[in-house]
């Protein structure tokens, strides 16, 4: 059986490997935006197809920067380090999940049409949604991703624009099968009903506690 880490543990791990704050405050929104996605296709009458487990993907979530403290000081590449890290652990589940985080192997848009989607894919999608701790778009994300790690190199900026190309397609097949539209991601995560067509608020006893644990 795939052994998953609980919320505690995952917090305990970026503990023990010295998860910077602001690295750990993203991670706890990007695991809300994973939860919140899990959620509403759990929720959803569109979906015929199995749901990604949303325990294993909310923690694949709070551990996707696990090495990212470290790496910032010796340039390795966190999420390779992140999955040995996981790996280490026990968690192969979740090693998978790290280590796909940045760039994600198998993009299947056939699969994709179909409602089948991976805890990858949703973690993936999910990070690539949030600029440190604030929920936004795709294009603003790129817009940072290029300024911050593009190195003014052409070429590393034609594979980040290709990845992000992959995202927007998964992006369009994900929310098809959603109650709200991309846009209306930051509303629902929050609670706000009204502007997320009714989505189950985070923070709420189904969302957890620990939605709201800084």
């Amino acid at each position: 059986m795939e052994r998953i880490p609980d919320i505690d543990e995952c917090f305990r791990l970026m503990e023990q490997y010295g998860m910077l704050p602001n690295i750990r405050h993203h991670s706890i929104v990007v695991a809300r935006v994973t939860w919140q996605l899990i959620d509403a296709l759990q929720r959803s009458d569109l979906l015929s197809a199995p749901v990604p487990d949303q325990g294993l993907s909310v923690a694949g979530a709070l551990l996707h920067d696990i090495a990212k403290t470290t790496c910032l000081a010796d340039g390795c590449d966190h999420a390779e380090v992140g999955a040995e890290i996981c790996r280490l652990h026990g968690y192969t589940g979740i090693a998978r999940i790290v280590a796909e985080h940045v760039i994600l192997q198998g993009h299947d848009p056939q699969r994709y049409r179909r409602g089948l989607f991976t805890a990858r894919e949703v973690v993936y999608y999910a990070d690539k949604r949030v600029r440190h701790e604030e929920i936004v778009s795709l294009d603003e994300r790129l817009d940072y991703i290029l300024e911050h790690y593009g190195r003014n190199d052409f070429l590393l900026h034609e594979l980040i624009r290709k990845n992000f190309v992959r995202c927007v397609e998964l992006e369009h097949h994900l929310f098809s099968f959603l109650p709200f539209a991309p846009e209306q991601l930051a509303a629902a995560v929050s609670g706000d009903q009204a502007a997320a067509a009714g989505c189950l608020p985070p923070g709420s006893e189904a969302g957890g506690a620990w939605l709201t644990r800084e």
